[in-house]
């Protein structure tokens, strides 16, 4: 069965992916940083790792991976004005090059998997224009920048691929979707009348890992409740 790295599998979006693959039979490798864990699984292993560190050590990977997820994020929305530069700078370094190190890190892994892929995350607000969303969009709008070059760089050998959620309830969301008024005020704003789940997020990556998305690189896949394509 196929290997994939998660980076940020303790939590949220990571934690439900990694859960999903694992009992799906994947052989998994997580990380986490803040959020402590272990598994009894077999083919499931947790490694502690700070991708904010100037060197990062993945000597914990196999010859071969089949698949990378990079999760770390945050959602931090204030007003520019309340924003310092070192945010935008904190921000770039966790949610880019935190991934730029660990892809390049784990790329001699993957160029020795027949069909490797690669996913990383982007948000709706990159291509919608969200107030308070300047530090996110910020970021997320170079990692859809690098997924497409890096796409063209690696094929025909390694895809690269994005998904672009919309609101999500994870443990990073809470603050936005509590008390249940304001999350169901955040339902109605989407087409499909509710916030994304953990599951509709993880769905997204395991097709976009799996031999099922084997024509597909380059691309941005926005899974946000039509939040992106619809106007009501």
């Amino acid at each position: 069965m196929a290997t994939v790295l998660i980076i940020g599998g303790s939590s949220g979006i990571g934690l439900e992916l990694t859960n999903k693959l694992s009992d799906q039979g994947y052989n998994v490798i997580a990380t986490y940083n803040q959020h402590s864990i272990t598994s009894e699984k077999i083919n499931l292993t947790y490694h502690h790792l700070n991708v904010m560190d100037k060197e990062i050590d993945l000597s914990f990977l196999p010859e071969v991976v089949d698949g990378l997820v990079y999760c770390p994020g945050t959602v931090n929305l204030k007003p520019f004005n309340r924003l310092k530069p070192e945010d935008f700078t904190n921000d770039f370094e966790l949610q880019v090059v935190g991934a730029v190190k660990v892809i390049q890190r784990a790329l001699p892994h993957l160029q020795k998997c027949v069909s490797p892929s690669v996913v990383l995350f982007s948000t709706v607000a990159v291509q919608q224009g969200f107030n308070f969303h300047s530090l996110v969009s910020s970021s997320k709008g170079a990692i859809e920048g690098l997924v497409r070059a890096l796409a063209a760089e690696f094929a025909p050998k390694v895809r690269v691929n994005c998904v672009a959620p919309s609101l999500t309830d994870t443990p990073l969301t809470q603050k936005l979707i509590n008390p249940q008024e304001r999350r169901m005020q955040n339902d109605q704003r989407h087409p499909l009348k509710r916030i994304g789940s953990p599951s509709d997020i993880a769905n997204a990556v395991e097709f976009l890992l799996s031999e099922k998305s084997a024509w597909v690189t380059g691309q941005v896949l926005h899974v946000d409740g039509g939040m992106s394509a619809i106007r009501m």
